[in-house]
């Protein structure tokens, strides 16, 4: 199914890989496993839900190193890191960067399958937050100018006569713009309506 999460292994060790992904298959998770981040990256699987178990130290791109250039290469799926030679300073920078997890080798089954189930849930709570956003787009692009404006403002804490008195509009038309972008919106309420606002970036600072 496609919209079943994948864990992308990727570790140098073809016997470190080959267990962790026996481990994780046995509890009915998919996963993948590659010898190298060029071969993950060759492989461009990283479209659907998912996380990636990423080893810090590899020959050529290190993992910290991959982690630095996966937004750039579209990548957005969760890390947690694994090595066999951890410290404190890598794991900061990897924590810092947005890893979910570090784990030293060797580590126990559980830790991995907790910071996996982990890294799955955040992977979904940003995919539905994605999926609220462009369905918000979608609907704002549909309002007019000026039920954007009136839209911004509101949100921003003005009241209906400050509103009409910036756009140089009467209270009357600002309440039927502001009704209009409330329908188009789909908001129930005001609130409704700033926290869309603030999801689009759409309210002025």
């Amino acid at each position: 199914m496609a919209s079943e999460p994948v864990v992308h292994v990727v570790d140098d060790d073809l016997s470190v890989r080959q267990a962790i992904q026996s481990l994780l298959e046995s509890v009915g998770l998919r996963a993948r496993a590659y010898g190298s981040a060029a071969e993950f990256v060759s492989e461009e699987a990283w479209d659907g839900p998912g996380c990636v178990l990423l080893d810090v130290r590899m020959p050529g791109v290190s993992g910290l190193e991959f982690q630095t250039r996966m937004a750039g290469l579209g990548v957005t799926l969760p890390v947690i890191f694994v090595t066999g030679h951890g410290d404190i300073p890598m794991s900061v920078r990897g924590m810092k960067a947005g890893a979910v997890d570090f784990l030293t080798k060797p580590f126990r089954d559980q830790d991995l399958l907790d910071a996996v189930s982990a890294a799955l849930e955040l992977d979904r709570e940003r995919r539905a937050l994605d999926a609220d956003v462009e369905s918000l787009r979608t609907r704002y692009a549909s309002l007019s100018q000026r039920e954007r404006e009136v839209m911004r403002l509101v949100s921003a804490g003005r009241m209906n006569k400050q509103v009409a008195h910036e756009l140089a509009i009467s209270e009357v038309t600002v309440k039927i713009h502001r009704g209009a972008a409330m329908r188009k919106m789909g908001a129930r309420s005001l609130p409704d309506l700033v926290r869309m606002a603030d999801l689009l970036g759409a309210a002025p600072e």
